[in-house]
């Protein structure tokens, strides 16, 4: 009943995001866009402002094992009732954008970031596929080419569908879906990860480092709909839970 709740929540989400007019014209996108670090810094400002005043986050509430970088959506409706947040931001799902606030360091020093929405749901679209695939086939899985252990690539072929290119929200280029061996999905952000360690000189890490957080750390988004990736064999390798 969980996995059907968290299943749904997602597609709800995407559905209200499609009926709501986010279609966007491509002057607001880019204006948008432009002000992404501004719309950062309001909220910023005012979950500090909130927490400072009441002692608690203004996060909704979410199912105990919800992913890391998924679980602390932050509730605008509580900034907004509270009088630290006169308007919610233009790319913001809730009215009418593609992407969703949430917390990390919540323990420490919360930070606002955003999470994708299209290509969470995109991912979400591909679970369902796999899990339809999987059912199918005597629990056989549509493995491509072996990525590390327990991890490959999606042969498409199998799914009878073309290749998914997901757009990464770092950088313009294009990154793949991947697969564990027990069906779960998720985005491939080692490339991500590799330029993020060149550009701070980094050479190699602690071996048990989730290096996701130098995606975090370095950008607005956060690398929802992943797996951890450690420092292995000299390279970021995705691993397990």
């Amino acid at each position: 009943m969980v996995k059907a709740r968290m299943l749904l929540f997602p597609c709800l989400l995407f559905l209200l995001l499609v009926t709501s007019g986010c279609m966007y014209s491509e002057e607001k996108i880019k204006q948008n866009q432009l002000a992404t670090g501004e719309f950062i810094t309001v909220v910023q400002n005012a979950v500090d402002e909130f927490h400072k005043r009441r002692g608690v986050l203004p996060i909704k509430t979410k199912e105990e094992d919800t992913p890391l970088y998924e679980k602390y959506l932050i509730d605008f409706k509580k900034l907004k009732d509270y009088n630290v947040l006169s308007t919610i931001p233009g790319n913001a799902f809730e009215n009418g954008g593609t992407a969703l606030y949430v917390l990390v360091d919540v323990e420490t020093s919360p930070k606002v970031k955003m999470m994708d929405l299209p290509s969470y749901q995109r991912m979400v679209d591909l679970q369902k596929e796999i899990d339809a695939y999987k059912a199918k086939n005597q629990g056989a899985l549509p493995k491509g080419q072996p990525l590390a252990e327990g991890f490959s690539y999606i042969d498409y072929t199998k799914l009878k569908k073309k290749e998914l290119s997901l757009q990464s929200p770092y950088s313009r280029t294009s990154l793949s879906a991947i697969m564990d061996d027990t069906g779960k999905v998720g985005i491939d952000y080692g490339p991500e990860i590799a330029k993020a360690m060149s550009r701070k000189g980094l050479t190699s890490a602690d071996p048990g480092k989730d290096l996701r957080s130098l995606l975090v750390e370095e950008g607005y988004f956060v690398p929802a709909r992943s797996f951890p990736y450690t420092w292995k064999n000299g390279e970021p390798t995705v691993t397990r839970e």
